[in-house]
């Protein structure tokens, strides 16, 4: 990897790098791993009579795939704005996912799937889809936590252009819209997710435990190389330590 001008490939800070890379893993590690420990426990099922009335549509089986590079653009995003903004960001991150973890462990879900039939490309892809993603940890749904962490992560940041920021309010939607009629979450997984990346956000907001987490990647990354932490210090950290 490339090191100019403090970017990786011109595109991700690199200060931003660790602690963006260990969100990811954290997200996984929780997702997969309480699969996997609560495989074989009961499942609940949560299908309300709104559920059984919202229809199939295998076409936004698009928007269902195409969020990870959704994702993946914002949380860069998150990190262009600035070490503080990140961390503090990263605080309601790391929350949600322990929430999360808690719900898919004690509450495990899953539902039953319809029957997909049809030749189309959509019609494949959903079948991939239930193929190789389990019906399982499925409240609070994941894609609308992390698809709503992308917007509120921007919302009302000058450094994001308005229009994006529309954008990923809409987009955002869209993809909670396609957990349902891909039939792949209820919908109190869809609230549960959005009221969840709401609430930890505002925790990263309101409270100073990102100067912990800051500290903490900040001697990784000087470890690494990747953030000069001499001058780090003499800057914005020591301005918010009253």
């Amino acid at each position: 990897m490339k090191k100019k001008k403090g970017y990786i490939f011109g595109i991700v800070p690199l200060y931003a790098v660790i602690p963006l890379i260990s969100s990811f893993v954290f997200n996984t590690v929780i997702y997969s791993g309480t699969m996997i420990l609560r495989q074989g426990a009961y499942h609940h099922n949560f299908t309300t009579a709104f559920d059984r009335m919202v229809p199939v549509i295998p076409a936004f089986t698009s928007i269902y795939l195409i969020c990870y590079l959704f994702w993946a653009a914002n949380y860069i995003m998150i990190g262009w704005i600035g070490r503080e903004h990140m961390y503090r960001f990263l605080v309601g991150d790391f929350i949600s996912r322990i929430i999360c973890g808690i719900f898919f462990i004690f509450l495990p879900t899953t539902l039953i799937r319809p029957e997909i039939t049809g030749n189309g490309l959509w019609e494949h892809l959903l079948r991939f889809v239930y193929s190789v993603d389990q019906s399982a940890n499925l409240f609070p749904s994941i894609h609308c936590l992390v698809s709503w962490f992308c917007y509120v992560g921007i919302r009302g940041q000058k450094q994001i252009p308005k229009w994006y920021q529309r954008f990923s309010m809409i987009f955002a939607i869209l993809v909670c819209i396609s957990t349902q009629v891909t039939k792949q979450h209820y919908i109190v997984d869809l609230i549960a997710g959005i009221l969840l990346a709401e609430g930890c956000y505002q925790i990263g907001q309101r409270t100073n435990w990102y100067q912990k987490l800051w500290s903490f990647f900040g001697r990784i990354n000087g470890l690494l190389g990747l953030e000069d932490r001499g001058k780090k210090q003499k800057g914005k950290l020591s301005e918010i330590k009253g």
